[in-house]
């Protein structure tokens, strides 16, 4: 029934990002009166005695956070790259189409952007 709700929110855009046992949808839905946010999803697939269930949260990001947000992102992301792990190569795990990859993933810059 909740899908139907989002449903009816109008999305009209929507990117997922298969990250191991994790999988994230990044969702531009639009408002009633054709404003638009963003809903990060974390999905991860977890088992129980009579089958598996998918445990989610949810983020809602709104057009007036969007360049705090990916600044602080941005931020934190390097600070682990530069300050924290710096002798680690992080290309190593970028998927490439040879590696099984399912999706043309261009190549990381550091730097998330919007377009």
């Amino acid at each position: 029934m909740e899908e139907n709700k989002d449903k009816s929110r109008g999305e009209v855009y929507s990117e997922k990002v298969r990250a191991g046992k994790r999988t994230y949808f990044f969702d531009i839905k639009a408002t009633k009166s054709n404003d638009y946010y963003l809903t990060i999803t974390e999905s991860k697939r977890k088992f129980k005695e009579d089958g598996f269930f998918y445990e989610k949260h949810k983020i809602f990001l709104y057009k007036e956070d969007f360049d705090k947000f990916i600044d602080a992102l941005n931020d934190s992301v390097n600070h682990v790259k530069t300050e924290l792990l710096p002798g680690v190569d992080f290309s190593q795990f970028e998927v490439k189409m040879e590696a099984g990859g399912d999706e043309d993933i261009p190549e990381d810059d550091s730097e998330l952007k919007w377009d």
